[in-house]
């Protein structure tokens, strides 16, 4: 009779730590975990290098050669991350590909045993699995933006240990540090004001042959600072993650109005250059466990696009000078060849990190175009010193630009930026699955993630004690802030890990925490999570997270007779909701866009702001149902369930207020076109509603959230929602007033009736596998309703995104559509996109393949060259 038929329930875990080198610091943490949380559930655990006959379950770690022969026939894993557990009677066993797979398999098992009524029956469920990463590069991103609200967390070693373990638990593959994100030089209408760890080297190090040091740190504090560092490296090396480091400035004076808090001196022109490239390299000495590193290197990060490659060659020098292999992360922003050449160097794997959708959290497809006014410029005179970034490479600010051609010799990833939500909980499997799904988009590999509360306290904006945004004593997190978005962190990590994982990794983790609302807070969580980053997508007023946050919006009129100052820097004329591009044109109408299409008769394929509008209600409608339920059976009491019902009934109202603009919108839009007052009639039936949404969100946060939530100075960077209601409420007057001086005598005027958008395209794609470089590329679509299909339309371009679609007419063939892409076009060294615009018989138009219910696919095709015609 086994042990465990006896009911002597124990566990013996067995590695031997002799084999596994490098890679034996993270596993013996993680058999460390995982023995403290069976000992926690009450399960008695032993360890040792080998097997015993007395515990009911032995969990053994072998090695990709050891496990040859011992897994009943399956082959080891292999790649990087990837991970094989097989239960055998008695006996679990787990291989690792590399200490980071044995990691995920161990913190799993683990996971299982906490969240289980029986923690041995979990165990002994185990079959056969395995696992390995979709995205390569999963990383979190925590910014030290404020030396009163972060120096007390960046010293606080039992926050370290808890964070890391539990963004390793989430499957992140780095953790990055970011220094010095909190400022833009040259580009923020005012200098810096508190530039703690800003230019970073004088905080943490006496750099040999330099004079220079920050005021205000004396030596003490400036090797405690090091010593921090040093711990956060090493700990995260020790979960199984990567260490990036980010250094986003090198300006040691952000001159304008600046009054620094801690003064740089014993620096200037003469020895910038000397000084960073000393110190780059004793830093990396100082700190071996830095796997990377993440520099700005626009003129954003304090120096001049002109003739930047001369200051970051001695940056890059003096890190290729460790003698050990790293990684440059450049941020893509303004990157040019002269960049490029500087950093090819024996010891540096160059990396460039493009933005995701600008500054912004949108959907997780890439952008099909950008904007227009992203558009590539000629340098006018008297502005080199942003010359590169914002005129002749413009395009590369916000997106990919034209770094994913095929034969390129650095690699691409991208970084998911905070402006669209930093303070409400987020939670959507669907959008997280999608970003798993799409963020290797071009061969790029993988995405950072801004972790919520991103920048709080940025540009001397944070106060002592302040980080925490509750004022309520009952919700406020002790210091803690993090862990109120554990549920955000679980699920980022584990679906870019695999968009397929079993809803269990989440379900398990919301039960403990809701107990039975749990369903209910998932599904409204989900729907509710979904709204801004679709409103970011189509309401691209602006790129950057300074200028622009959904989250507490800074109200755009849609009355022309309001001013857009705000806006006025970042969006094209009229500055009015109706004028604004969404962030992806190809894909979505601009409100007066769509309304002059459709006065002319002529609506294309693309998603009309009536559509979006739609979804944002049937989302809305979805959250409100689930956080009805969830408020029926939640505990009342319990902090954390309070937070996050706060945070989806302000979701259910910000929803309706945006799905009010929009239909506000086409319809003032409508008015202006046809001067017809009753389309501002409709305007302000569905403005009125919109706008008391929006202040109904005073009543919900009253006492719970800070009077001014600080993450910046400028005006979308700080406030509250109550601050933005004046605003609505000028550009409702503004409508009243446009109506009350409206002629009642026009005559009455429609636009011409917008067909459906067919239920089903009525047609079928198979793509190809790939296609020939220099020569024609036929692309055909089988027509499956011919009753109903008129005609279609291709639409492709290079993924680059400094150029614009093309379009061709398709043509009848065997009873299809067939439309030729010449053998020019498709001589170019990058891949090509594309998609079709179906118009049916009844005028009705769609694309394809289109954006799915969930919204979490990408609507157009992607394909890659099979190399040179020959």
């Amino acid at each position: 009779m086994s042990n465990l038929e006896t009911g002597r329930a124990s566990v013996h875990l067995v590695w031997n730590d002799g084999s596994a080198g490098d890679g034996g610091r993270p596993v013996a943490w993680a058999l460390g975990e995982l023995s403290a949380t069976l000992t926690h559930a009450g399960v008695p655990c032993t360890t040792a290098a080998t097997p015993t006959d007395t515990a009911s379950l032995t969990v053994q770690v072998l090695s990709p050669e050891e496990a040859e022969g011992q897994i009943g026939g399956a082959e080891p894993p292999a790649a990087a991350e990837s991970y094989l557990v097989a239960r055998d009677g008695e006996r679990i066993t787990v291989v690792g590909a590399d200490a980071s797979g044995t990691v995920h398999a161990l913190l799993e098992l683990a996971a299982r045993v906490a969240h289980a009524e029986d923690p041995l029956a979990a165990l002994t469920a185990t079959g056969v699995e395995s696992g390995a990463p979709a995205v390569p590069v999963r990383g979190i991103v925590r910014s030290f933006s404020s030396v009163d609200e972060d120096l007390p967390w960046f010293h606080d070693r039992d926050f370290w240990t808890e964070y890391l373990t539990w963004i390793a638990a989430a499957r992140f593959s780095r953790f990055h540090l970011a220094l010095g994100m909190q400022y833009n030089y040259g580009a923020d209408q005012h200098g810096a004001t508190d530039n703690y760890l800003c230019f970073a080297y004088p905080f943490l190090l006496d750099v040999d042959g330099f004079e220079v040091r920050a005021e205000g740190v004396d030596a003490a504090e400036r090797d405690r600072n090091l010593e921090t560092l040093r711990f956060v490296a090493a700990e995260t090396k020790r979960r199984g993650m990567r260490f990036q480091l980010g250094l986003w400035n090198h300006a040691y004076d952000y001159g304008r109005d600046s009054v620094h808090r801690y003064p740089i001196v014993g620096i200037g022109p003469d020895n910038h250059a000397d000084y960073c490239r000393a110190a780059i390299a004793q830093l990396l000495r100082a700190v071996p466990d830095i796997d990377g590193l993440t520099f700005r290197v626009h003129y954003e990060g304090g120096i001049h696009d002109e003739n930047h490659e001369v200051f970051w060659s001695a940056v890059f020098e003096g890190a290729d000078s460790v003698g050990r292999p790293l990684e440059i992360d450049m941020h893509a922003k303004g990157v040019d060849q002269a960049l490029l050449d500087a950093v090819d160097r024996p010891m540096l794997s160059p990396v460039l990190s493009a933005k995701y959708w600008a500054e912004h959290l949108g959907l997780p497809y890439h952008q099909a175009s950008i904007r227009a006014r992203e558009a590539a410029k000629p340098i006018p005179a008297g502005h080199e010193m942003k010359g590169i970034t914002e005129f002749s490479r413009r395009f590369t600010r916000y997106g990919y630009g034209d770094f994913l051609r095929e034969d390129r010799e650095v690699d691409l990833m991208f970084r998911v930026w905070p402006g669209t939500q930093k303070l409400l909980l987020w939670g959507d499997p669907a959008i997280a699955a999608g970003y798993g799904r799409l963020a290797t988009f071009g061969g790029s590999r993988g995405v950072d993630v801004c972790e919520p509360l991103f920048f709080k306290g940025r540009k001397g904006s944070g106060e002592p004690g302040k980080r925490d945004p509750y004022v309520d004593p009952e919700l406020q997190l002790g210091g803690h802030e993090w862990t109120k978005y554990r549920y955000t962190y679980l699920l980022w990590g584990r679906l870019l890990f695999d968009p397929e994982s079993d809803p269990e990794v989440w379900r398990r983790h919301l039960r403990a925490g809701y107990g039975p609302a749990a369903g209910d807070v998932e599904t409204a969580l989900s729907a509710l999570s979904r709204i801004l980053p679709l409103v970011t997508v189509v309401h691209g007023v602006g790129g950057s997270n300074n200028g622009y946050w959904p989250e507490v919006y800074v109200n755009l009129a849609i009355s022309s007779r309001v001013p857009a100052t705000h806006y006025a820097s970042d969006t094209d004329d009229p500055k009015n909701w109706g004028g604004v591009s969404p962030f992806d044109p190809t894909t979505f109408y601009g409100v007066d866009e769509y309304v002059a299409d459709a006065a002319r008769g002529a609506v294309s394929g693309k998603y009309t702001p009536l559509e979006v509008a739609g979804w944002i209600e049937d989302l809305v409608t979805e959250g409100r149902k689930a956080l009805d339920g969830a408020r029926a059976t939640a505990d009342p009491s319990d902090a954390q369930v309070r937070r996050t019902l706060i945070d989806l009934e302000v979701l259910v109202r910000m929803g309706t207020f945006f799905a009010g603009k929009f239909r506000t919108a086409v319809d003032y839009s409508t008015f202006r076109y046809t001067e017809d007052p009753r389309h501002l009639e409709s305007a302000l039936t569905h403005y009125r509603p919109a706008r008391d949404a929006y202040a109904s969100i005073l009543d919900v946060v009253d006492g719970v959230y800070q009077a001014d939530l600080r993450f910046g100075v400028e005006r979308s960077e700080h406030g509250h929602w109550a601050d933005r209601l004046p605003e609505i409420d000028a550009d409702l007057a503004a409508l009243e007033q446009e109506l009350a001086e409206a002629a009642p005598d026009v005559e009455r005027a429609d636009l011409p009736q917008v067909p459906p958008r067919p239920v089903q395209p009525g047609v079928e794609h198979v793509q190809p596998p790939r296609f020939q470089r220099g020569a024609p590329l036929t692309l055909a679509l089988d027509v499956l309703a011919p009753d109903s299909v008129a005609g279609a339309t291709l639409h492709y371009r290079h993924v680059d995104q400094s150029e614009s679609f093309r379009a061709a007419v398709m043509q009848p063939s065997d009873g299809g559509l067939r439309g030729t892409i010449d053998a020019d076009y498709t001589a170019s060294p990058y891949p090509l996109m594309y998609f079709f615009d179906v118009e049916h018989r009844n005028g009705g138009r769609t694309m394809v393949p289109g954006l799915a219910p969930d919204l979490t696919n990408q609507p157009y095709f992607t394909l890659g060259s099979a190399g040179e015609a020959r």
